[in-house]
């Protein structure tokens, strides 16, 4: 008899204990998803309401609620939720600088059963206009411009090309458009001259690589006038990379060319104290069968400088070009560059680099 108790007993105890932790609180949405459709990127933020209930034994905590990106913000309730008791999850987007469609998820983690749930929003956003500060962010004196900026990129020594510029009057007066200065090589022009307000202008401007007079990268300053007025603000910055024109070259001319070579392409100061100068001799050979002309050397920083011995290099001849480093007001490790042009067709620009550590 004791034996059937103790067996009751056990059987009984087992039973409870598996009712209680069968006993887990279950969380069920109304829905796992909501599309917001279209709508404009001017509507600004965009929220929908996940409603859930839980349907456990005991009541619901929500442990975490995660979105899977920044634009997207999650509200949900923080109190525990009692069985058949309801709760909800606020979710919302916001679409500024944001157009195109969206699909963003929200992962909700709780003590449920179903511990983790995975909400989803999707929807288009149509861009907005732009403004005309933003269409035309920078400002040349009372105008503004996409770019203060025109590049022609590669050019070769006697080409000339042309590009040009929109210009926009946003006041509410006509505006003329003159030149102060305007480099040899560079030919400008507006269109009107006068430009309305708010309306649009262009300049125009040409650039003769044969008037340059040089080789490698050129920069330059466009200054403008308006109305008159002398503001160095008003200026447009023109640049281009000037190439020797090797195409007109026959295969014994190729043959007979001249070969730049270095005897080594870095050099390293290693350790420099902060004021001190150091100088580095690189040596420049002439392999080819022709005159080696060195047509132009220039440096990526007004901290180095460069003076070669001589600009033409008879063929098996070599030439020093001095490097000077003034390690004044710099600071850590130092990397810069020296761009020497010469007339090698097959290599007419040879990167030199020198490097170091300054200590204060």
């Amino acid at each position: 008899m004791k034996q059937m108790l103790r067996l009751i007993f056990a059987f009984g105890f087992v039973a409870l204990t598996l009712s209680v932790m069968a006993q887990k609180p279950q969380i069920v949405f109304e829905n796992l998803e909501h599309d917001f459709g279209s709508f404009k990127e001017a509507d600004g933020v965009q929220t929908t309401t996940f409603k859930f209930t839980n349907k456990g034994d005991v009541p619901l905590v929500l442990s975490n609620v995660r979105a899977s990106c920044g634009c997207t913000t999650p509200k949900w309730t923080r109190e525990p939720v009692a069985p058949n008791g309801t709760g909800q999850i606020d979710v919302s987007y916001n679409p500024k600088n944001r157009p195109g469609s969206f699909n963003k998820t929200v992962m909700v983690s709780s003590n449920a059963e179903n511990g983790t749930t995975v909400l989803r929003i999707t929807g288009r956003v149509e861009e907005r206009e732009r403004t005309l500060a933003e269409l035309y962010p920078r400002e040349v004196g009372s105008l503004r411009v996409k770019t203060n900026h025109i590049s022609f990129a590669r050019i070769k020594e006697n080409e000339e090309k042309t590009q040009d510029l929109e210009l926009v009057n946003d006041t509410d007066k006509p505006i003329k458009v003159g030149f102060r200065t305007v480099p040899p090589h560079l030919t400008a022009k507006v269109e009107p001259e006068t430009i309305p307000a708010h309306s649009k202008g262009k300049l125009f401007v040409t650039y003769d690589a044969k008037k340059a007079g040089t080789y490698g990268f050129a920069s330059h300053r466009l200054y403008l006038t308006l109305d008159g007025s002398n503001d160095y603000r008003a200026s447009i910055g023109v640049s281009a990379t000037i190439e020797e024109d090797f195409s007109a070259l026959s295969a014994d001319q190729l043959a007979k060319a001249p070969v730049a070579k270095f005897s080594e392409s870095s050099h390293d100061f290693g350790e420099m104290k902060q004021g001190d100068k150091k100088d580095h001799t690189f040596t420049l050979t002439n392999d080819g069968k022709t005159d080696l002309i060195i047509r132009n050397v220039r440096s990526s920083c007004g901290c180095t400088a460069v003076a070669p011995s001589k600009k033409v290099i008879a063929p098996g001849e070599s030439a020093p070009i001095k490097v000077t480093f003034d390690s004044r007001g710099k600071r850590g490790r130092q990397s810069k560059s020296v761009t020497v042009i010469t007339n090698d067709p097959k290599t007419p620009t040879s990167m030199l680099r020198i490097s170091c550590n300054i200590t204060t």
